[in-house]
């Protein structure tokens, strides 16, 4: 894939992604100690719906846009609050439209006393996501490769916490990559809590990348896959999925409320969802 997300910002699989990170975040938070939140390929923090790039595609109204715009059940819309209250922030009636990625998420939720690491490899992209950020004390930005950042600095002092690996998927062996920092991190810190999210453009290769991580001995892994339309190879990305480490408390069982509604409310086609849990304790 040749993913610039600017392009793809609010897009389905952004929506998927970040409401299960939400999830995520929610329940880690609800006790008292304090958290890390490292995530690997953090971006530009923000990105504008109004400009050039979004309005070439206009894959955010497809997206966050019906969502933004739907009324869900009463308990599907609880589950998405959290997620959209922090974007609804960013939708003036008049105005620029701006989609806060996993950077601005994660600092929304996060306490006074939790940290976040974010990692970027891109000089310009670091330097928008400083601006995104601001001055906050719990923030620390990496120039360098996320990959390499995440060996480094697991397990965190707080020995709670979550890693977001979302790669662009730019390079062909990313699951070999993917697959390599998560074993190498585990090794070191098999408590967190790491969700890892793929395109389905090679479902054989997600296929092996999942499998590969059971096979390798991790325990308690949980695989979920979202799609607004049938799968063609020679077609844009019509899904994607999470791969989620130490699954936590009630995310399963969330994950089966979610889907469904965001396959009503997003599939273009013959849309569809998968939660598998692939290993247990």
């Amino acid at each position: 894939m040749n993913y610039r997300h600017a392009f793809h910002a609010g897009n389905f699989a952004d929506v998927f992604k970040h409401a299960l990170l939400t999830r995520l975040l929610v329940y880690l938070t609800r006790k008292d100690s304090p958290l890390r939140y490292v995530d690997t390929h953090a971006g530009v923090g923000a990105y504008d719906l109004s400009g050039p790039e979004a309005e070439r595609t206009g894959e955010w109204r497809a997206g966050i846009g019906r969502v933004l715009a739907a009324s869900p059940s009463p308990q599907v819309a609880g589950l998405l609050q959290p997620f959209l209250d922090i974007v609804r922030e960013s939708f003036p009636d008049e105005g620029p439209r701006r989609y806060p990625g996993s950077p601005l998420l994660a600092k929304r939720l996060l306490r006074r006393g939790d940290r976040l690491m974010l990692c970027e490899l891109h000089p310009q992209d670091v330097r928008k996501l400083e601006v995104e950020v601001g001055r906050d004390r719990r923030v620390t930005i990496e120039a360098r490769d996320g990959y390499a950042a995440l060996n480094a600095f697991v397990p965190p002092p707080e020995r709670r916490g979550l890693v977001l690996i979302d790669p662009p998927f730019e390079q062909r062996d990313e699951f070999s990559h993917m697959l390599n920092a998560l074993l190498k991190a585990h090794r070191k810190w098999n408590t967190g809590v790491y969700a890892l999210w793929y395109p389905l453009k090679d479902p054989a290769g997600a296929g092996w990348f999942c499998d590969s991580v059971v096979k390798a001995g991790v325990r308690r892994v949980l695989r979920v896959e979202f799609e607004v339309s049938a799968y063609d190879p020679a077609g844009p990305m019509s899904g994607c999925g999470m791969l989620i480490v130490n699954p936590t408390h009630g995310i399963e069982a969330e994950a089966r409320l979610l889907l469904p509604e965001l396959a009503r409310l997003l599939a273009v086609g013959q849309g569809g969802w998968k939660v598998e849990e692939l290993a247990g304790e």
